[in-house]
């Protein structure tokens, strides 16, 4: 499996979609209101996971060194 950070950003919209789903019963609100905490609790740390990479990534730059490969992946296999 190959996720991007843009990847993450369609599965918490599509969370937000689910949640916002007026025709839910109160169970089913609940269900998805445990699953987009869930949901929410993996993001962060993919989220603070990008931000280690950046930083390396910037460290190395400063050295003069491709920071490239120390990028998080975000569309087409490339950082942009």
């Amino acid at each position: 499996m190959k996720n991007k950070l843009s990847d993450l950003n369609n599965h918490l919209f599509a969370q937000l979609e689910r949640l916002s789903d007026e025709d839910l019963t109160p169970d089913q609100i609940e269900k998805e209101a445990k699953r987009g905490e869930a949901i929410v609790s993996v993001a962060d740390q993919i989220i603070r996971n990008a931000s280690l990479q950046i930083k390396a990534a910037e460290l190395v730059a400063e050295y003069g060194s491709n920071p490239e490969p120390y990028l998080p992946q975000i569309e087409g296999g490339k950082a942009s």
